[in-house]
């Protein structure tokens, strides 16, 4: 029988391809409006998940688009009243559904503390976060039921990739971006090797993962599915720290 989860994972080419298609013009657009806002940085706020996109944000807009992005710490403003100051930045809360409380309410308050553009990326634009928000890139991902997130979390990487490249104008991105769903595509036809080969990790408590640069967010990602989904106790590292 076929999980609700499987059925998700393997509709990610076609959830890809319709954000390529949904979105590209629009992501163009607030990439404009990002350049003129001149952001001094970025400040993304996010939980679980997408936290892990955000750290696939720090490496591409860094590296690729100059902008320096730190993670923000949205208990500051939900249990300790206390938002720090956000002058010149770009605020970006990242949210499957958009209707997590923290990315909201650390939004709604960016302006007044003087972020220069807030920007929300979640699968639903009628969404508490997508209407605080500047701008709003919308997943197009379609429901997502199971437990833990799959389709939205690489809609996410490639909603965060289509941005980095118009910021960055990272020579051939379109050519290579447009490819995505069929690698992802191309990926899923491993399935039944990759089945054969967990057979044998069936009885694990502990593991690592381990990741660096533009992968470091799925290192972690990966330890979170496995929590989420098995109760194994998994740690990601850099490989550099491990």
């Amino acid at each position: 029988m076929t999980t609700r989860l499987e059925t998700e994972i393997f509709e990610q080419p076609q959830t890809l391809q319709r954000l390529l298609e949904a979105e590209s013009a629009h992501v163009a657009d607030i990439a404009a409006a990002i350049r003129r806002a001149q952001p001094r940085y970025a400040l993304i706020v996010a939980r679980g998940t997408s936290d892990n996109a955000a750290r696939y944000a720090q490496y591409t807009l860094g590296g690729l688009a100059g902008l320096f992005v730190g993670l923000a710490t949205p208990s500051l403003t939900t249990i300790y009243e206390s938002t720090p100051r956000f002058d010149g930045a770009l605020v970006i809360g990242i949210s499957q559904s958009g209707r997590s409380l923290e990315p909201t309410h650390v939004l709604e308050q960016a302006h007044d503390r003087g972020a220069v553009l807030t920007l929300s990326i979640t699968n639903d634009a009628s969404s508490p976060l997508a209407q605080v928000a500047d701008h709003h890139i919308a997943l197009n991902a379609g429901t997502e039921l199971s437990l833990a997130a799959t389709k939205t979390y690489t809609a996410q990487l490639l909603a965060i990739a289509m941005l980095v490249g118009h910021l960055g104008e990272v020579p051939g991105w379109e050519t290579l971006v447009r490819r995505v769903p069929e690698w992802a595509a191309q990926t899923q036809e491993l399935n039944a090797a990759t089945r054969a080969a967990a057979a044998r990790y069936t009885f694990m408590e502990h593991c690592v993962t381990l990741a660096r640069g533009f992968n470091y967010c799925t290192g972690f990602e990966i330890a979170l599915k496995l929590k989420e989904l098995t109760y194994v106790a998994a740690e990601a590292y850099s490989s550099a720290d491990f």
